[in-house]
């Protein structure tokens, strides 16, 4: 059963990455893939507040947090193509735009999971104050 939510959490999880690339890329188009770095911003984030938050709160399955991790944002985000679009920046000969690609990605990233870490302890803090007062 396991696979299961992991494959549809995944399956929803590309739709969406899709999506939300469609839709950055009408905005911002051009040569930049503004798309992959969004989502893996947005992924970064999610996941930094998923595991310090919703995950540690004991409300989900083991198999609903592994689908939502490995699933969802497993296949939301996307080293690869983030790999594969610098490696095409450099032999474009676009060595600025791959070194603000790649350092953008990892500060950004870094900086979204850190946020969303932080906003999820925040908010973990609240939920067991709030469930050790109603005790």
């Amino acid at each position: 059963m396991l696979y299961v939510y992991v494959g549809l959490a995944g399956a929803l999880g590309a739709l969406l990455r899709y999506e939300i690339g469609v839709g950055v890329h009408n905005v911002y188009g051009g040569s930049f893939p503004f798309e992959t770095l969004a989502v893996n911003l947005i992924g970064s984030f999610v996941l930094g507040w998923l595991t310090h938050f919703l995950f540690r709160t004991g409300r989900l399955s083991p198999m609903v947090v592994t689908a939502l991790g490995t699933g969802f944002i497993g296949s939301f985000t996307t080293f690869s193509t983030f790999s594969v679009e610098t490696i095409v920046m450099i032999e474009a000969r676009n060595l600025v735009g791959a070194m603000v690609y790649v350092t953008l990605s990892v500060v950004l990233g870094l900086l979204s999971s850190w946020l969303g870490y932080r906003l999820g302890n925040r908010r973990f803090r609240r939920f067991e104050h709030r469930k050790g007062g109603a005790s």
